[in-house]
């Protein structure tokens, strides 16, 4: 699913209160990561990540990583945070994208 301006808006409001809920560090972007990042977004959907100071890592790199290996889409980039966004594989989890369906 391609995000419209009024949809990535809706998830932005949406995840205002959130905390991240995954980091990047010194280890950087790797294959692991990114499986744990996936299967954290079957369940939730919408997840911010935190980059590290300590890490090399930029916004910009999380980004072409995410989405180069994967269907994870990055919604916004704010400093050293980044939402991303990703439909459930199962029915049963997929409460953000059918909200983000009739936005």
């Amino acid at each position: 699913m391609n995000l419209r301006g009024k949809q990535k808006r809706f998830l932005r409001a949406k995840a205002n209160r959130m905390r991240p809920l995954f980091s990047i560090g010194k280890e950087g972007l790797s294959d692991t990561w990114l499986t744990q990042v996936n299967d954290a977004l079957n369940r939730r959907e919408l997840m911010k990540v935190n980059i590290l100071q300590n890490s090399a890592v930029e916004p910009q790199d999380v980004e072409e990583f995410v989405a180069a290996n994967s269907e994870i889409q990055v919604v916004q980039k704010i400093g050293r945070t980044v939402l991303l966004f990703k439909i459930a594989d199962q029915a049963k989890y997929r409460h953000v994208s059918e909200e983000v369906k009739q936005v």
